[in-house]
């Protein structure tokens, strides 16, 4: 490549060359020219506020020493001794000559490059050049202008951001390391952020699986702080660049990728060469070393790094597979497969000798992070550039340089020719041609994070000089004229940069280095704004309103710090008042909680709060990661000296400290103080004096002032108290903590009231209560007067301690001699373990109910006295006898170590042993021993170690047999000692066999009946089941008594095999041992949700599972357990949830609105429709079931309002890079005017439709923008939750207000306007439907058409004569018409309905194919196209019509308008019309002709048709078979097939008929899973609009269910058809379907349920009588009468009881009814309705006597004429119809009262 140059430059500069020679030596000629003409160059580009001076000699570059070293001294054949590099140099200088010729080039240069100049600290920007007018001295001139051009060609510029675009690649320090992204730094202050997604396939891949496969469930997505490391390099790929939105403009995002195969980009197998740097992800850790991958496209080769290649900074053993490094290449091996890596820096960063690449293949190996040599081409004050290989350039700024970090000059540092090392750190892939940055400073070239020397260690720079610090006097070390300052700050080798315009709150007009206010040497007070790892540099500011401004960061305020402020904002949200905005800095804004606004609860808060207001206020929490932090105004906050509670490490128990109350609860209140410092005041503790509800003493945001009883900081959970310490100072608790329940004391009685005494113990002032009941033994008359002598200041001697509460510092005392007694021989029984079957023990009674007496001992040991236990003489007594705090003797009959319970006994046995002996006389030989040293039940001991025989294997236990009469079990915690012991984890008892003898210990009893674990001295029943154990450990025969697992000796934590044996709804119940059992959440289940979604497969009943204890209740003796890891077992609260976490759900309630999740029990969510589907067409929400385990992404949170808003769209909780087609707009600053945007209709008003984008957004539509047409109804056209598509409108940020349109016009660029009036011609044959129907015609409205509508006469109508169109047609029915005549002036169409016409129109397009016509008729928007030929129906048709509309889908009217009308037109002839035809062709294309089938029909038709039809009938049957194919609707006897049945669905998918049709035709089939798969399928197709036909649909699954299923399946179905639609209705119809089965209790039940929950219908209630009298008896029905009086309303009472009367009559007792009529005639005499059904009634009942008399009496009552004429009637309609000649009579009666009253 130097040969090739050599030669094309000698020859055409050899003239050149030897006139230099000819005059000045080479040396001189090459180094003192050039010299000058830089020198010219450099001061003509200099700003014009400074001139410099000569360049000196020694700053010169000494270009003659390298071409000395190189040059022969004699160069044969003539050839020039000029390098490569020299030609080129003379090559460039002569282009760039040309190019400077045209000045307006030059001046666009200089444009271009101020253009480009974004204020990088590392760059000088491009001052004017005054141009010399060009002289004679050619030479003098070449040389300026060949370094001009030179110095253009390739700019020396750093790295900003506008030259950072999608594709460069940056060499980057990890600077942050948070939940969700790596922060890196890059150069020239830049920042770049690397979400979890961009990091490795094999990270990406793992977290598609985990959450698509749902193989593994992961709180937190990644832990990156275990992959990367604060200080690591890493090479990042720009993804995307963004300045931000809207509302936060200026706030630009670099977002990175760390992935290989992006990092690597360009890089060829050929291109792997050692020293050059490779980016490479862990793909597998193994024991030598880590498989890598390098993201090359070639996959034959990989990468591979050794364990000792790792670096000894980096853990070896926290690998995880998918963590990134930079990789220095050491090698390849022999065959080329594997490339050698090391990630060691201590070896990579070291490149003076070694480890940088000098050559390559190919100019695509150098890459950032590459250690390189180059040759320095140039050296100006901006920086240096220079070339790799003679052909790359590359460039460094004066940052990058180290002109910032030494403050030497650069042209001392750095010479024109020299070789130096350096690391590139970008690329410019905007260049013309391919240039590099690269970096000089120490730090980037050894790879190692920038330390200084703080304290007498290495650390961080931040750490000797934090950001926000200020510098008194930071001294300027060097100036860059027109970009800024560099200050020294007091820390070594580290400066800070101050740009330009930040040096002054005023701009700073000139900067000079050697005079004005900032030159080299000044000082300056500077503040500290930020730091730049990769520059090595402080950011600083001078300016003086950044230095007096209290706070730079939301870091730098401190919890509880006072601070100063003023009101931005009022916040008003949907609620009302919400807070305020305070500005307590220059862009540093805090909220003010609505509840920390002020000490009490303002009414009007924007009265007292202005904006611009001044306030102080307090810190209370900070978020620096979500940049929010928040304050109070509280007085008795603010104004606290109190010592504040901001971490629980720093509270111990004694502190006080104010707090507020955020919750308060029927058990206490939660206070909360700083931070995230929260603690809890129990109900307890909030008053000295007894509080019932706290709700009526407390609110919500009210400041109390506390003290610490108890703090727990592992778990961060505190107790606190209101109650005033100095009450129970050290003294007290020192005295308190020495007493002991069953002790004896004395005291003094302090206080006295009727129920108690009040007693100060002596020798300590702790005060104890010594109620009325145990002053003494005795009768109630005994203790009323003991107590009655009591006085205060008496002292009490012998008083027991009966009760201590530790948590309340309460002592109870008794004076009962019995149990003072006990106490002094050591008999009170104060624990479990003091009670031993058949001892006598003395207590007292705590109460007694129907089943028993509760005893009660010291230390609150209660035990129960079973009914069968007491004595025959107390059976008969009133409450056994006994009365509370009685004392009472009592025997013990069994203790219940496991279960904490005993049971006692009130009967004296004599019989009764303390424990049962082996030859007591119960026990009975053993038949047929499985060993035979076992000759009696006696020998079956606690301990003893036998034989069993297996006679069943259970999937929780083994059922075993010890002999003929000794049954036994072993259950599946007392077989295996180790969980390693398991092979088979579903089936661990798959090992044994039925009739396997196994070696067994007996360790208990077995009760059978409550499948209860009890000791060996509860052997009940004449076969008593022993409790084994075959576990190899406690098979020893070392004579220790194995110890059954109590509760009790369980702590949190703890580790443990469990076994499945129960499943649930809600959880999982497991057992630890035969007496301890468990339950884990289905949340708490396993970290795999896939596992979750079948449990009962993939957790049996008796699986082994390994569980850790999470909470232990001794009382309810159950554990709480969880087999998730320990930091994902944690239960979701609203402390540890956090936006953008993923997290496991249950399903616990589904509507058509949306989905509610429960994430733990304090923890619930909801799931609304924008949030189910990233494509909202495919939301149903009906696709969730009940208690389902789904995955959901927390989207947003209200902890104060307990509110959580999360997402279930797979981009959010699957892969980011998942398609979106309907976007997450979250707020409004998201949308812009013409966006177009999809939705749910929320609501909808009489204005418009309110549609919901998000949860967060929703937007308006007016009624004119609904729809291009007019819409009558339009509210039935959009239904709630109805999904639309629209265009937005209109924007208002200020308002939170959306518009958008629903216009087709405006949404759809395809938009075919609808058709007019002057596109129809006469001919055209159009489809439409009937908007309104008059007696001479009906008004028609065309298809899609802009409201085009006209008339069709009646003589237009039929063939045959139309009297009234009325009879034919009714609103909204579709029709075929033909175009008559059109007037365009008055826009009045004549249409005609002929059959006549219509074939007419047929007959010229009957030979054309079937499928172009109907795409023509498509095509046309439903228009036919005119056409004169002539032609008859192609149906058989019985009679004249043509048009059979009897199947048509009615649909709403149209427009209506009253003044259409034809005054011109004549009325028909009066012929009156036979009607439609039930046979005919359908237009609509609705119905489908008859077959063929029928031939007397067609026969018929043959003789009564015209001619023209039978011709029809002769075409037709040629055409039958292709009709058939069309739809399987032409076969008349309906679908016989599966496929017809989809077939018709796919026409119609809404039809609840035809899908019921479906499942009984799977019925028929005996296919009852499929027909109830058809029912499920048909609820998620029918559009939910057609709520009615979704109701027949769950009808058809009830009745199924019903017939078919259990009752368990029943009644599920039967809940979620609640869920979705009418409650009451399913009720009812639920009933109606038992009813018809004969299952009348069921259907009892079932009105009974409706009537608790709908108290207060009339429907239910007529119904349920109708049942009752029909199907169960009149008495209950009566019995239900007067309940429903009371529930309904006054106004339904007349219809209610006349419907009870009319039952009376038709299934009960007709007096009944007559004496209900009769109450209600006599309060409502003229209800002439009344009188009508009585009569009725009694009519049906053949009671005619009894209607005369009620005619009689109504007539007499006093009736208007106009009522009586209806009266007489009526009554002699019935009378003629009795036949008697009763309605002569009747008509002489009337026409007397006619008389009477009067015509």
């Amino acid at each position: 490549m130097a040969a090739l140059k050599r030669k094309h430059f000698a020859p055409e500069h050899s003239a050149s060359v030897k006139s230099k020679k000819s005059k000045v030596p080479l040396e001189q000629g090459l180094d003192t020219h050039p010299a000058k003409k830089y020198k010219k160059s450099r001061d003509e580009r200099s700003s014009k506020n400074k001139e410099n001076s000569d360049v000196p000699a020694e700053s010169r570059p000494p270009r003659t020493t390298v071409l000395k070293a190189e040059e022969a001294a004699f160069p044969r054949g003539g050839a020039s001794v000029l390098t490569p590099l020299e030609h080129k140099q003379i090559k460039i200088d002569a282009a760039r000559d040309v190019l400077f010729e045209q000045s307006g080039i030059r001046g666009k240069r200089r444009d271009s490059a101020d253009e480009d100049d974004d204020g990088s600290h590392g760059e000088e920007p491009s001052a004017p050049t005054k141009r010399k007018k060009r002289g004679s001295n050619v030479k003098s001139t070449s040389q300026k202008h060949a370094h001009e051009r030179n110095t253009d060609t390739l700019r020396i510029e750093g790295l900003s951001y506008k030259r950072i675009v999608p594709g460069s690649v940056i060499l980057g320090q990890v600077s942050e390391i948070t939940g969700r992204d790596i922060a890196l730094a890059l150069p020239n202050n830049l920042t770049g952020y690397v979400p979890v997604t961009n990091i490795s396939d094999h990270l990406t891949d793992d977290l598609e699986a985990s959450l698509e496969n749902a193989d593994e469930l992961q709180d937190k997505m990644v832990d990156l702080e275990s992959l990367f490391s604060i200080g690591q390099y890493l090479r990042a790929y720009v993804v995307s660049t963004s300045d931000g939105s809207p509302l936060h403009k200026g706030r630009r995002h670099i977002e990175l990728s760390l992935n290989p195969r992006q990092a690597n980009s360009g890089l060829k197998k050929s291109d792997m060469v050692p020293n050059s740097m490779i980016q490479a992800s862990v793909k597998s850790v193994e024991d030598h070393g880590l498989i890598m991958d390098i993201g090359l496209e070639d996959d034959s080769i990989r990468g591979f790094m050794s364990s000792k290649d790792v670096g000894h900074s980096i853990d070896y053993s926290g690998i995880k597979e998918g963590t990134v490094f930079l990789c220095l290449v050491t090698g390849l091996s022999s065959n080329g497969k594997i490339l050698k890596l090391s990630a060691d820096t201590a070896k990579s960063g070291i490149i003076k000798k070694s480890n940088y690449l000098s050559e390559a293949p190919t100019v695509d190996a150098f890459l950032p992070g590459t250690a390189i040599e180059l040759i320095v081409t140039e050296v100006t004050t901006s920086g240096v550039s220079g070339q790799v290989m003679g052909m790359l350039d590359v460039t460094a700024d004066v940052v990058h340089s180290g002109a910032s970090s030494t403050g030497t000059s650069l042209q001392k540092k750095f010479k024109v020719g020299q070789k130096v090392k350096a690391r590139i750190i970008c690329t410019f892939p905007t260049s013309d041609t391919k240039k590099l940055g690269v970096s000089f400073l120490d730090q980037v070239l050894s790879l190692r994070p920038q330390t200084v020397i703080s304290a007498g260690k290495d650390s961080h720079p931040n750490k000797a000089l934090p950001i926000s610090a200020i510098v008194e006097e930071a001294k300027v070390e060097r100036v860059e004229p027109g970009i800024g300052v560099y200050l020294g700050v007091g820390v070594k080798l580290i400066l800070a940069f101050v740009h330009i315009s930040r040096m002054a709150d005023k701009k700073v007009e000139t900067l000079l280095e050697s005079e004005g206010p900032y030159q080299t040497g000044s000082t300056h007070r500077a503040r500290i704004v930020g730091y730049n790892a990769m520059d090595g540099v402080f950011l600083a500011s001078m300016e003086e309103s950044i230095i007096n401004q209290p706070f730079l960061r939301i870091e730098d305020l401190n919890l509880g710090q006072v601070v100063k402020g003023t009101v931005e904002k009022l916040i008003v949200n949907a609620d009302g008042f919400g807070g305020l905005l305070v500005k307590v800095a220059e862009g540093i804004v805090g909220l003010v909680p609505e509840m920390h606004v002020a000490d009490t609860h303002l009414s009007h808060p924007d009265r007292k709060f202005k904006e611009g207001l001044s306030v102080t206020a307090r810190v209370l929490s900070t978020d620096p990661e979500k940049r929010h932090f928040r304050l109070t105004l509280k007085k008795s906050l603010v104004n606290s000296d109190v010592p504040i509670f901001e971490s629980y490490e720093s509270i111990s128990v004694g502190y006080q400290s104010p707090g507020t109350l955020v919750k308060v609860l029927p058990t206490g209140a939660v206070v909360h103080f700083y931070g995230s410092v929260r603690a809890f005041l129990p109900k307890a503790e909030m008053s000295e004096a007894f509080i019932q509800d706290p709700t009526r003493h407390f609110r919500v945001g009210q400041v109390v002032s506390v003290h610490v009883l108890s703090i727990d900081k592992g778990n961060e959970k505190m107790l606190v108290s209101c109650k005033d310490p100095s009450l129970f100072g050290a003294e007290q608790k020192a005295a308190f903590s020495q007493i002991k329940a069953g002790q004896l004391t004395a005291g003094i009685v302090s206080e006295k009231s009727s129920d108690d005494v009040v007693v100060e113990l002596e020798g300590s002032k702790v005060r104890a209560t010594l109620p009325i009941g145990h002053v003494s033994d005795g009768s109630e008359v005994k203790v009323a007067a003991a107590f009655k002598k009591i006085r205060v200041g008496q002292r009490l001697g012998d008083l027991l301690v009966l009760e201590k509460n530790e948590s309340k510092r309460l002592v109870a005392l008794s004076g009962k001699k019995s149990l003072c007694k006990a106490a002094k021989d050591g008999r009170l029984v104060t624990a479990l373990t003091d009670l031993r079957p058949g001892m006598k023990a003395e207590g007292f009674v705590r109460n007694s109910y129907s089943g028993g007496i509760f005893i009660q001992f010291a230390n609150s040991l209660v035990g129960l006295v079973l009914k069968s236990e007491i004595p025959d003489d107390m059976l008969l007594l009133p409450d056994y006898g006994v009365r509370p705090s009685q004392s009472i003797t009592v025997i013990v009959s069994s203790v219940d170590y496991g279960q904490q319970k005993f049971l006692l006994s009130l009967k004296d046995d004599a019989n009764k042993d303390e424990k049962p002996q082996r030859d007591a006389p119960g026990w009975k030989a053993t038949v047929n021993p499985v060993d035979e040293n076992m000759k009696s039940t006696g020998d079956y001991t606690l301990g003893t170690i036998t034989k069993a025989r297996i006679c069943s294997v259970k999937a929780t236990q083994l059922n075993v047999q010890l002999a003929d009469n000794v049954q036994g079990r072993v259950d599946a915690s007392h077989v295996f000692d180790s969980w390693e012991e398991i092979t088979d984890r579903k089936r661990p008892l798959s090992r044994f066999r039925a009739k396997q003898v196994i070696p067994v210990r007996i360790v208990g009893v077995h009760d059978a009946r409550s499948h209860r674990f009890l000791p060996i001295t509860h052997r009940a029943g004449k076969n008593p089941v022993l409790e084994l154990t075959t576990k190899p450990s406690e098979l020893a025969d070392d004579g220790k008594k194995n110890q059954i697992m109590a509760i009790e000796n369980i702590t949190v934590g703890s580790n443990h095999v469990a076994f499945i044996n129960n499943i649930t709804a809600e959880c999982v119940w497991v057992s630890l041992s035969p007496n301890v059992r468990g339950r884990l959440r289905l949340l708490d289940l396993s970290d795999q949700v896939s596992q979750l979604k079948n449990i009962e497969v993939n957790f049996p009943v008796g699986s082994a599972i390994k569980v850790q204890v999470t909470g232990v209740d001794i009382s309810n003796n159950r554990l709480d357990l969880s087999t998730r890891s320990a930091k994902k077992s944690a239960p979701v609260s609203f402390e540890n949830l956090a936006e953008g976490v993923i997290v496991p759900g249950r399903v616990t309630k589904v509507t058509e609105q949306q989905v509610n999740v429960q994430l733990s029990d304090s923890v619930s969510g909801v799931i609304p429709l924008t949030e189910l589907e990233d494509d909202y067409e495919r939301v149903n929400a009906a696709s969730y079931q009940k208690n389902e385990i789904v995955r959901v992404c927390v989207v947003g949170f209200d902890a104060a309002n307990e509110r959580v808003d999360l997402s279930a769209r797979p981009s959010r909780v699957l892969n980011s890079s998942l398609p979106i087609k309907d976007r997450v707009i979250s707020s409004i600053s998201q949308l812009k005017v013409n966006d177009v945007v999809r939705g749910f209709i929320k609501h909808t008003a009489d204005t418009g439709v309110f549609v919901t984008l998000s949860a967060n957004v929703t937007a308006y539509i007016r009624v004119s923008d609904l729809s291009d047409s007019f819409i009558k109804d339009w509210k039935a056209a959009f239904q709630v939750d109805q999904l639309v598509k629209g265009k937005v409108v209109s924007l208002d940020p200020l308002l939170n207000h959306v518009q958008l349109s629903l216009k087709s016009s405006v949404v759809d660029r395809d938009y075919v306007p609808p058709i007019t009036v002057e596109e129809l011609k006469v001919g055209q044959v159009v489809t439409g439907k009937i908007r309104k129907v008059e007696e001479f015609g009906v008004f028609i409205v065309v298809d899609n058409s802009a409201n085009v509508s006209g008339l069709c006469h009646r003589t237009e109508i039929a063939d045959r004569p139309v009297r009234d169109a009325k009879t034919i047609y009714d609103e909204g029915d579709a029709v075929k018409a033909k175009i008559l005549k059109i007037d365009r002036a008055s826009g009045r169409i004549n249409f005609g309905l002929k059959s006549a016409y219509l074939h007419a129109a047929e007959e010229g397009s009957e030979d054309e194919d079937d499928d172009e016509q109907a795409e023509m008729v498509d095509g046309l928007n439903g228009v036919t196209p005119p056409d004169d030929g002539d032609d008859v129906d192609d149906e058989d048709d019985d009679s004249d019509g043509g048009v059979d509309i009897s199947n048509v889908k009615m649909m709403p009217s149209g427009l209506s308008d009253e003044n259409d009308s034809d005054t011109a037109m004549r009325d028909a002839p009066t012929t009156e019309a036979k009607g439609l035809s039930t046979s005919g062709f359908d237009w609509s294309g609705n119905i489908v002709a008859s077959d063929d089938d029928d031939d007397d029909d067609n026969d018929r038709g043959k003789d009564t048709r015209p001619a023209s039809a039978a011709h029809l009938k002769k075409k037709r049957s040629g055409r039958a078979s292709i009709k058939a194919d069309h739809t399987a609707d032409l076969d008349l006897h309906g679908p016989r097939s599966t496929s017809d049945f989809e077939r018709l669905l796919l026409t119609n998918p809404s039809s609840s008929e035809l899908w019921l049709q479906y499942m009984a035709f799977q019925l028929q089939l005996s296919e009852v899973a499929s027909a109830r798969e058809l029912g499920e399928r048909a609820l998620q197709t029918i559009d939910a609009r057609e709520e009615e036909e979704k109701v027949n649909v769950w009808v058809g699954l009830l009745n199924l269910e019903n017939t078919y299923g259990t009752p368990e399946a029943l009644e599920e179905v039967f809940q979620r058809a609640c869920q979705y639609t009418d409650g009451l209705d399913m009720h009812g119809r639920l009933a109606s379907i038992y009813t018809q089965s004969e299952k009348f209790d069921l259907a009892d039940a079932t009105y009974a349920a409706a009537l608790k929950k709908y108290p207060a219908t009339l429907g239910l209630y007529t119904s349920y009588l109708d049942f009752l009298f029909s199907h169960v008896s009149a008495e209950r029905a009566r019995a239900l009468l007067p309940r429903a009086l009371q529930s309904l309303p006054e106004r339904t009472h007349i219809q209610l009881t006349t419907h009870f009367a009319l039952l009376e009559f038709r299934l009960g007792e007709p007096e009944r009814g007559r004496t209900l009529f009769e109450g209600l005639l006599s309060r409502w005499p003229k209800r002439v309705d009344l009188w009508n059904v009585q009569i009725d009634a009694e009519a049906k009942k053949g009671e005619r006597q009894r209607v005369r008399d009620l005619f009689e009496r109504l007539i007499g009552s006093g009736l208007k004429p106009s009522k009586a004429k209806g009266i007489f009637k009526k009554w002699v309609q019935l009378e003629a119809g009795w036949g008697e000649g009763g309605d002569e009579e009747v008509k002489r009666k009337a026409a007397g009262y006619v008389a009477a009253h009067g015509a």
